[in-house]
């Protein structure tokens, strides 16, 4: 199980990414909100749909949950 974040800013495109703890590119600890821990990355992102509907998975990290 991995601990997951949600990016607080969105993207250019209004997509709040999904990463797990040990990202290249995981927030910094202002911007990100602590989503649990989970098995996968589409728990993760589920989760982060509750406050932002636009959520999607890196492409870097969780990149089986990312769609472009």
């Amino acid at each position: 199980m991995k601990k997951y974040y949600v990016n607080k800013k969105a993207q250019t495109n209004g997509d709040h990414e999904v990463h797990h703890e040990n990202c290249i590119y995981l927030p910094s600890i202002d911007n990100r909100k602590y989503l649990g821990q989970f098995s996968s990355c589409k728990d993760a992102v589920r989760e982060a749909k509750r406050d932002y509907l636009k959520s999607n998975g890196c492409k870097t990290c969780s990149n089986e949950c990312h769609i472009s």
